[in-house]
């Protein structure tokens, strides 16, 4: 079972996505928060795989309740609800640690294919939102993100800047691994040591950097 903690601010949407979640027999909401305050607690006591969490609430926001995540010893996927898809807040968010975001208004099928994903250690972002969210909010200070995205990357060999490069791209292990002849298993070694080498948490924030240093 996939175990979910809500975090939302209006009542309505946690008991909407309750219903839809219950729907599926390897889903299990496992608790509810109404603010970001209360997620750090409520995770210890209710150890869930995956948090989806609202951004914009009144006392604690969900950027800094997914940072306060991320410092845990062993901190779950989180997956970030907006009203918009372009959003300077959704994009701190995956810099803060988030595996990716919905908009609210996402099919009830995709909302739980998005749970599953993420609890097996995948991304939720399309490669074209990707793209849309890194080129809508890439322009400030570019220079100095460039810079330091591009002193990351000259630590890696050849061949991790190649898979680095494919997954900025969007691509999922599958598809890297045919576009450089590699086995999956290789793939997944690789971006292993791709998130040591450049101090991410997911593929989200791999391909921030990859965008950062201009090769995607």
């Amino acid at each position: 079972m996939v175990r979910v903690l809500l975090v939302d601010d209006d009542a309505l949407v946690r008991a909407a996505l309750r219903v839809i979640l219950s729907s599926a027999d390897d889903v299990e909401v496992v608790g509810e928060v109404d603010d970001g305050a209360g997620v750090v607690a409520a995770v210890r006591a209710h150890r869930p795989d995956v948090v989806l969490m609202d951004i914009r609430m009144a006392r604690t926001d969900g950027i800094t309740a997914t940072a306060a995540l991320r410092r845990l010893a062993a901190p779950p996927q989180v997956i970030v609800l907006t009203t918009f898809q372009a959003d300077e807040q959704v994009m701190s968010a995956l810099r803060a640690g988030a595996s990716g975001f919905l908009v609210k208004d996402t099919p009830p099928a995709e909302i739980i294919n998005a749970v599953r994903l993420v609890a097996s250690g995948d991304a939720v972002i399309s490669p074209s939102v990707t793209r849309t969210l890194l080129s809508h909010f890439g322009a400030g200070q570019e220079s100095d993100r460039r810079r330091a995205a591009s002193q990351r990357l000259a630590t890696l060999t050849d061949r991790e800047r190649e898979v680095a490069t494919a997954i900025g791209s969007g691509a999922s292990n599958a598809e890297v691994a045919v576009a450089l002849f590699l086995s999956e298993a290789t793939v997944k070694a690789h971006v292993s040591r791709l998130f040591d080498k450049l101090d991410v948490v997911n593929r989200v924030q791999l391909a921030i950097v990859v965008h950062d240093a201009g090769l995607s």
